[in-house]
């Protein structure tokens, strides 16, 4: 094909410079977690446009084989998260034997009170005092879920504090005297990101989700923080464990 065919075609430039760098990443020129080169760099490469470049990393992305960080680069992505559902899930020993490196970002922590479904799941009152906490969870510098859990207030007063200074649910425990605890049930659905979730998450609205709900009780049985967590769904596969 000449310059002058591809050149009557933008798709098919900005479809070229996209196959490109998919074979880079498939024969490991580019690997999960590098950055790529910058757009004028692969503009030259190629010798097109930075407009057409920004079409093709959008197109990769939106693949979800590339991910760009605001001010840093584009990054291609890292395989999906083999995330198995155990009755001793915890997201940091996932994340770290997968290789990577486990990270929580606090996004808010509020007081809150219990729904009816709320009280249900914890064993508590209607209305009874809550604390919401609102985190996102990374492998890496790739953002896999956004989780929101409720807590008792009663039982785990300043609950919020401490996950702001432990950025983990497991240490939040720890702190209020729980050493290990199980899962209980866990609900998997499919969904559609909204524009919240889709800034945190750095997905483009409309990409795939896979909500999890699950509470987490105690070794007696004892409920103690139910949870709503969106997973960004192509960068993690659920793994269903027996026993």
């Amino acid at each position: 094909m000449s310059m002058q065919d591809t050149a009557s075609s933008g798709v098919a430039l900005w479809r070229l410079v996209a196959d490109g760098i998919e074979r880079g990443i498939a024969d490991g020129r580019f690997a999960a977690g590098d950055k790529l080169p910058g757009e004028m760099e692969i503009a030259e490469t190629y010798r097109v446009n930075r407009h057409t470049v920004r079409r093709a990393l959008a197109a990769l992305a939106e693949r979800g084989l590339v991910r760009a960080e605001r001010g840093s680069g584009t990054y291609v992505e890292a395989q999906k998260l083999a995330y198995p559902l155990r009755s001793r899930t915890r997201f940091s020993e996932i994340v770290g034997a997968d290789g990577r490196e486990p990270h929580g970002r606090l996004i808010e922590t509020t007081d809150d009170v219990a729904t009816r479904e709320l009280a249900r799941e914890l064993g508590l009152k209607t209305g009874a005092p809550l604390v919401r906490i609102e985190a996102i969870r990374l492998a890496d510098r790739t953002p896999i879920c956004v989780s929101t859990t409720w807590l008792s207030a009663d039982l785990f007063p300043d609950a919020g504090a401490v996950f702001a200074a432990t950025r983990s649910m497991t240490k939040l425990l720890e702190h209020f005297g729980v050493r290990d605890y199980r899962r209980g049930a866990t609900r998997i659905t499919a969904g559609i990101v909204d524009a919240s979730d889709a800034a945190r998450l750095d997905l483009a609205l409309g990409r795939p989700i896979l909500v999890v709900d699950a509470t987490d009780h105690d070794l007696t049985g004892k409920p103690l923080v139910t949870k709503h967590s969106r997973f960004a769904a192509e960068r993690v596969e659920f793994l269903v464990e027996n026993g």
